[in-house]
């Protein structure tokens, strides 16, 4: 996986977006490799070493992954997967990788309060997808966004704990960054603190239970909730999500196949499905090597 040490992270997302961006905006021609190379102003050759230095898997492939028929087929899929998760409960935590995400939420009290009396702290650092700022207690990881607007974002979690002692930790937001994508994968836990309705907590609870690099459907996350015709409130739910990326709300797409709308951003959203199932692929793949 990519390291977020390094500050080239953030320019190689930016390039990474940007192909993202063109192939979007040319897919009724699907464009080359050779077009997209040209219009982020690499050759092939470079371009190819950027995705792969990224995802660790050709530019050819992870476009792949980018396609609506690839959509289309992640979603029937994914048809049965998601209910039987959540009914499973899975007590002992959901796994992203070698994480181990536990969760728990903030009580009506709690919210009401605005953190009075707790020390919340937060930082920018860098990840695979650009800049992200967070925000932490002592019980656990609150905020997770990705930064396209550092003031906005930073007024957003002010917002959410305005009675909170705020405490800016860069340090910190880096090595909670270094634990959600390691260098080299390594079992790891982090606790998430939850800010929300209990419609949206029993969303979010059903997303922790979603695979890598798999996509679901509004209509079967309402499924998976036992609220089959709450689609819109669903909808509702994803969007607003505070914890990017670990809730994992990039895998819910249209049952058209469209990517849809992404809070972070629709080119992050599609970067993070090509990325994310690119890691998949390559889990998969050193599985089922033959062990010495």
């Amino acid at each position: 996986m990519s390291n977020p040490e390094s500050t080239d992270n953030s320019h190689t997302y930016e390039t990474i977006a940007a192909a993202i961006r063109y192939i979007r905006q040319h897919a009724k021609h699907q464009p080359s490799l050779a077009e997209v190379a040209a219009a982020v102003d690499l050759s092939e050759y470079h371009l190819q070493r950027v995705f792969s230095a990224w995802a660790g898997i050709s530019p050819k492939r992870f476009l792949q992954y980018l396609t609506k028929e690839h959509a289309l087929q992640s979603l029937k899929n994914s048809a049965d997967s998601l209910t039987a998760a959540y009914a499973a409960g899975l007590s002992g935590g959901s796994r992203l990788h070698d994480l181990m995400i536990s969760c728990e939420a903030l009580t009506p009290g709690e919210i009401k309060a605005g953190g009075a009396g707790v020390e919340l702290r937060y930082g920018v650092a860098h990840s695979p997808f650009g800049l992200a700022l967070l925000g932490w207690t002592q019980r656990g990881l609150c905020y997770l966004a990705f930064l396209d607007d550092d003031t906005e974002r930073h007024a957003e979690l002010c917002q959410q704990w305005p009675n909170a002692v705020m405490l800016q930790d860069n340090p910190g937001a880096e090595a909670l960054l270094k634990r959600i994508f390691p260098s080299r994968p390594q079992p790891q836990k982090l606790h998430l603190l939850l800010r929300g309705t209990n419609f949206q907590i029993k969303v979010w609870e059903a997303l922790l239970n979603t695979r890598s690099g798999q996509f679901y459907s509004y209509s079967q996350l309402a499924a998976a909730t036992g609220s089959p015709k709450a689609q819109r409130a669903v909808g509702s739910a994803v969007g607003a999500n505070n914890i990017g990326y670990l809730i994992p709300c990039h895998r819910v797409i249209r049952e058209s196949g469209e990517s849809g709308h992404y809070r972070w951003g629709a080119e992050r959203k599609q970067a993070i499905h090509g990325w994310e199932y690119a890691q998949a692929m390559r889990e998969s793949e050193d599985d089922e090597m033959p062990r010495p």
